[in-house]
């Protein structure tokens, strides 16, 4: 599974701060696999699914520290309320469209039913992600089926991480230009270790006149090709003639790391997203789900199973003191920034459904 390297990444372009791991990608967390199942077929098939393994396919049903965070709730993250309640993430992450969400949930259930059976003997919340491909996929067209969430399953794994109109990522859009699937990563150091950030995110988000690069505003500035904002299609009357508005869409994010971190501040880095979405532009609109999930795959031995035998004895789990977090906090900042920019940067014009038309992002123009 290697990124389609005719263009360049969002590195290449603009200077960007931090240290990357060696693949700049949430996959340079160690253990972390992921997969992308690609739907494209005739003129209205534009979709897909992406999977993220936190521990790998041999790793399911361990707990990994987790937290999430909301900030804004139209959208639909699954699993959640367990997450908050346990404060572990045992469960796959699957991302795909708004209406997919279930057909993901059941290919996830299968997929675990034949790779480790015993986990499914209890029960299973799988974690479910979404955001709306409405504009150039046929969304109402029940495309995304859960063999496509086992397909991405299947397909996951370590190394270089496809970008741009992949997976769940494949009909999205983000500031009105080409979005979808981005992502990077950061190394921080704390005592004599070093540690990694990733995150993974799919952008669907924005409206052009807010997008900011690497400080600028220049959104304004490429604002001379944009359909989706400006052909009729966008100003359609919906449900008592309220308008679709500009930068409507919605972001999933999702956050790795190795450092051993509590469940309290996982939830504190998914906390941190927002900062990172806010430097390309966004304010986090009213119709943009805004969901971020983040975990820890440092050994969490007190977050096992309730399934499993009662605990007799108290359990011991290291973490990062939290006097000396904040180095972890500018890297989720950072790796969300550089992952949306990766989502824009590399991609391709697209056609869809009914003819709908996203341009990529200018490279010259971007560079100017």
């Amino acid at each position: 599974m290697i990124r389609d390297s005719h263009r360049p990444r969002a590195r290449d372009l603009v200077a960007l701060p931090g240290e990357p791991g060696p693949h700049n990608a949430i996959t340079d967390v160690p253990g972390v696999a992921v997969g992308v199942e690609t739907l494209i077929r005739g003129d209205d098939v534009r979709t897909g699914v992406t999977a993220i393994l936190p521990r790998g396919r041999d790793g399911v049903g361990e707990p990994c520290a987790a937290g999430w965070y909301s900030l804004n709730g139209n959208g639909e993250l699954t699993g959640t309320t367990w997450i908050e309640e346990s404060g572990a993430l045992t469960m796959p992450i699957t991302i795909s469209n708004t209406h997919a969400v279930g057909a993901c949930h059941s290919g996830v259930v299968e997929w675990i039913n034949e790779v480790h059976p015993q986990l499914a003997a209890a029960w299973l919340l799988p974690v479910c992600g979404e955001t709306w491909d409405g504009y150039l996929n046929d969304i109402n067209g029940g495309h995304v089926r859960p063999e496509h969430a086992r397909a991405a399953l299947d397909a996951a794994v370590a190394g270089p991480v496809p970008e741009g109109s992949v997976g769940g990522g494949t009909g999205m859009n983000c500031y009105a230009f080409k979005g979808g699937t981005g992502t990077s990563s950061r190394q921080v150091r704390f005592g004599t270790e070093t540690y990694t950030v990733g995150a993974l995110v799919q952008a669907n988000f924005g409206s052009r006149s807010e997008l900011v690069v690497a400080g600028d505003p220049v959104g304004r500035a490429l604002a001379d090709d944009n359909p989706m904002e400006t052909t009729p299609w966008f100003e359609r009357d919906l449900n008592g003639g309220d308008r679709v508005p500009a930068g409507a869409g919605s972001v999933i994010v999702v956050v790795a790391t190795d450092a051993p971190l509590l469940p309290h501040q996982c939830k504190a880095l998914a906390r941190r997203v927002p900062l990172g979405l806010a430097r390309t532009g966004t304010a986090g609109g009213h119709f943009s789900g805004d969901i971020f999930l983040a975990f820890s795959t440092a050994p969490a031995p007190g977050l096992r199973s309730t399934m499993a035998p009662t605990p007799t004895e108290l359990a011991t789990q290291q973490h990062v003191p939290w006097g000396a977090i904040d180095p972890f906090l500018t890297a989720v900042v950072e790796a969300v920034e550089e992952s949306v920019l990766n989502a824009l940067v590399v991609n391709d014009e697209m056609v869809g459904r009914a003819g709908h038309r996203t341009p990529a992002l200018p490279h010259e123009a971007l560079r100017r």
